[in-house]
C-alpha cells in the first residue's frame, strides 16, 4: 500500500472515530433514541436540534467519501482491516479523553495487539 492510500485510510478511520464520538455526545445531550412507535419522531427531531450530532453525521459522510476514494486503490482485504483496527483504537482513545471512559491495562494491551496488527496488514 502507498503512502498516499494509507493516509486516506488514516483520515477515512479519523473521521469515522470523531463521528462516533459527537454522534454520542449529541445524543445524550438529546436524552437518547427511543424506538418506540410513540417517541421516536421526537426523539429523532430532538437529535437533529443538537449541533454535535450533526457534526457527527458530517463526519461519517465525509468518511464514507474517503472510504469510496480508498475502494479502487487497494484491496479491500487489506483497507478494511486497517480502517476498523485504527478506528477501533482512536475511538476507545476518545472515549477515555472525552467520556473519562476506564483504560485498564487488558485494553491497552487489546490496542496493542489491534495496531501489531494493523501495522503488518498495512505492510502486505
Amino acid at each position: 500500500m502507498n503512502r498516499s492510500a494509507l493516509a486516506l485510510v488514516a483520515l477515512s478511520a479519523i473521521l469515522t472515530a470523531v463521528a462516533n464520538i459527537t454522534l454520542r455526545v449529541g445524543v445524550l445531550k438529546a436524552g437518547g433514541l427511543s424506538l418506540s412507535r410513540e417517541r421516536f419522531w421526537s426523539d429523532a427531531v430532538a437529535l437533529t436540534s443538537q449541533p454535535m450530532f450533526v457534526v457527527g453525521f458530517i463526519c461519517y459522510g465525509l468518511a464514507a467519501v474517503v472510504w469510496l476514494s480508498v475502494l479502487p486503490r487497494v484491496d479491500i482485504s487489506v483497507s478494511y482491516p486497517l480502517l476498523v483496527g485504527l478506528a477501533f483504537v482512536l475511538v476507545a482513545l476518545g472515549s477515555v479523553i472525552v467520556f473519562h471512559e476506564g483504560l485498564p491495562w487488558d485494553k491497552v494491551a487489546g490496542m496493542a495487539l489491534i495496531l501489531a496488527g494493523v501495522a503488518l496488514v498495512a505492510q502486505a
